[in-house]
């Protein structure tokens, strides 16, 4: 889990070199719980509460969201680690929620929201990366992540950045 004394880390290391970068070639790459920035991860271990119950990461809510309403909902928010729950929620002989592919995005965005919200120093890590691309870095992934070659969709990182674009206008306009 980040510290604050992490996050000093973070911001301070090579920030003379960093700023001197266009922005447009400033990519922060996430994927790994235990490095840099891997607290964007669904996998981080950041619980959060949502309608009414604590999930242990952003991924046990994700994926049972597959299934909400049902009893495969509630086996996958007690999964032992997220890995888990992940498995268990692309296990397709589950009774997958019919609109799943039209709400995911929405599904994903207020697990994220919520884990920004709920803990201030993700919060903070967020607002540090200022204009930078966020990148969910993982050949595991086309559609959430970039693929590994930089081809996918990255709909973690655009979420990402869209929670923080819309936590520098509130900041900005002090509105809530």
């Amino acid at each position: 889990m980040d510290t604050p004394e992490h996050i000093q880390k973070i911001l301070d290391e090579d920030n003379d070199e960093w700023l001197s970068t266009k922005p447009e070639e400033r990519i922060i790459r996430f994927y790994e719980t235990d490095k840099p920035y891997g607290c964007f991860s669904n996998f981080s271990k950041h619980p959060i509460l949502l309608k009414g119950k604590e999930w242990a990461t952003t991924e046990h809510y994700f994926q049972a969201q597959k299934f909400v309403g049902t009893e495969h909902e509630e086996e996958i928010r007690f999964a032992s680690t997220p890995m888990i729950a992940a498995r268990m929620g692309r296990e397709r002989d589950r009774p997958l929620r019919p609109d799943w592919e039209e709400c995911k995005v929405q599904v994903m965005r207020e697990a994220l929201v919520a884990k920004v919200e709920q803990h201030p120093v993700i919060k903070s890590i967020l607002l540090s990366t200022g204009d930078c691309t966020l990148v969910e870095h993982t050949s595991n992934d086309a559609y959430w992540g970039d693929g590994g070659d930089g081809q996918g969709g990255n709909m973690l990182g655009k979420l990402l950045m869209e929670i923080r674009d819309g936590l520098e206008r509130e900041a900005f306009t002090g509105s809530s």
